[in-house]
């Protein structure tokens, strides 16, 4: 799955000599929470409600600023925006955009293909893409179990849940908590099937399992 799988394509953006009035009514009417900036196609940087609260915080509501609402009809975006601002392309996959917005703490990533913006995934689009990942939405059984990191041995559980009448939905695996040499396992199934069967078996050959039916 890639970014451009889960953007947003009618992207909203504001011009870097726009009122920052202007960028808060159209955030409010909108119901968004970012704006790219972009001057003649290009950007130039991202307006976010946090850059708003701590423009208001820390310049409108200082003894001596003045009125709130002329400072903020004459102060334009390109001096409250963020101007170092990362970016994604729409042929990256989602988990590289996913680990980049958690390393850098950031919720968007602004979607740029030929020096142009075309698109903005959020923190919310990626949460959208970890439950289709999963599998959840359609329900199934969850099967949780730890296994030897080697080769083959997911195989052999995935045969297994074949082998008692269950389809795959899907895979995942985390080394996060795992005893050295193991790595967790969650595979997610599809159909009926004879459970109490593949827990039996899965049991005697790993060791504690956790199976839940949704």
């Amino acid at each position: 799955m890639f970014v451009s799988d889960w953007m947003t394509t009618k992207v909203l953006t504001v011009s870097p000599e726009a009122s920052v009035s202007q960028a808060i009514t159209l955030m409010k009417d909108k119901r968004i929470k970012h704006l790219p900036v972009v001057d003649e196609g290009r950007l130039r940087g991202v307006l976010s409600d946090s850059d708003l609260k701590y423009f208001v915080t820390s310049r409108c509501l200082q003894p001596g600023s003045g009125d709130i609402k002329d400072l903020i009809n004459a102060t334009p975006v390109r001096d409250i925006m963020s101007k170092t601002v990362s970016s994604t392309r729409p042929q990256a996959p989602v988990e590289e955009a996913a680990k980049t917005m958690h390393e850098l703490k950031i919720s968007c990533l602004p979607v740029v293909s030929d020096e142009r913006v075309v698109g903005i995934i959020t923190r919310s689009d990626v949460y959208r893409a970890f439950v289709d990942i999963t599998g959840i939405r359609y329900g199934g059984n969850r099967i949780f179990l730890s296994v030897e990191d080697r080769p083959g041995s997911i195989r052999e559980v995935t045969d297994r849940v074949r082998k008692y009448g269950f389809r795959l939905q899907s895979i995942l695996t985390s080394y996060e908590g795992a005893a050295e040499g193991y790595r967790k396992l969650v595979v997610r199934t599809k159909g009926s099937g004879d459970i109490k069967g593949l827990r039996e078996e899965l049991e005697r050959h790993h060791g504690d399992v956790v199976i839940q039916a949704d």
